[in-house]
């Protein structure tokens, strides 16, 4: 079951991957006056990533951004704006386990034009 997925911009791939408040209920809890939490995802290679999301300390909502680890998994899968990022969440009910998995898939272009993805 996918989480959330998203065609990145130009500051998804260079700073930050700005991810939608609904992705927080899928994480692990935050620790008591936290504004940040890690988690681990295996691609599809089967290596692990730990990511960090951490949400604002001020404002008027949260606005979570994956912020540690995401530069590195952009740059090693050689992500670009258009491209398009997965994360999903499994949870095996008989272990009581959650584990995340990230998808990272290439834009087919044509002409400049987008046709579909590709699983890198």
């Amino acid at each position: 079951m996918a989480v959330f997925s998203k065609i990145l911009r130009e500051t998804d791939t260079k700073k930050r991957l700005s991810v939608p408040i609904r992705f927080l209920r899928s994480l692990p809890p935050f620790k008591l006056g936290s504004h940040a939490v890690t988690f681990d995802a295996t691609d599809e290679k089967g290596k692990a990533w730990t990511f960090q999301c951490s949400t604002r300390k001020r404002g008027q909502y949260p606005k979570p951004v994956l912020t540690r680890g995401w530069v590195a998994f952009v740059k090693s899968k050689k992500l670009q704006v258009g491209d398009k990022v997965m994360f999903i969440k499994r949870e095996n009910c008989a272990t009581a386990t959650i584990s995340y998995k990230v998808r990272a898939e290439k834009a087919i272009k044509i002409f400049g034009a987008t046709f579909g993805y590709a699983r890198i």
